[in-house]
């Protein structure tokens, strides 16, 4: 069964178009759609495929759930990064003022290894 993604989707019309992996473009009529479901661009989908005579078109359309990351799932509240954060700008704000006396901040290892993971947790 092939799979691509929702290139666009018009209810009010009841058409759209499903890119497949394969780089095929196939038309996707409301009727190939479960009941009560809707998809919208770049909703993943699996599908059957029927020859017509204006081209490839969907048939069966499965939508595919999408999974929610490990990564994600563990990332840490908005209210914790907004503490890490605020640390963080004191000890930049102590490495900089040592950098304006012409000495490098005696803690440069800890507070880089601090900016990768910071930059780790945004990243997630």
């Amino acid at each position: 069964m092939p799979s691509g993604k929702v290139k666009f989707f018009d209810e009010k019309k009841g058409f759209g178009f499903i890119t497949g992996d394969d780089g095929v473009s196939v038309y996707l009529p409301a009727a190939a759609l479960p009941a009560g479901v809707r998809v919208k661009a770049g909703s993943r989908v699996s599908y059957g495929v029927a020859d017509t005579r204006r081209g490839p078109q969907a048939l069966q359309v499965e939508v595919e759930r999408k999974v929610e990351s490990l990564m994600a799932r563990n990332r840490r509240s908005p209210e914790d990064m907004a503490a890490l954060v605020e640390d963080l700008v004191k000890l930049l704000d102590h490495a900089s003022n040592q950098l304006h006396r012409g000495h490098y901040p005696e803690n440069g290892a800890p507070l880089a290894a601090a900016l990768r993971k910071l930059a780790d947790e945004f990243d997630a």
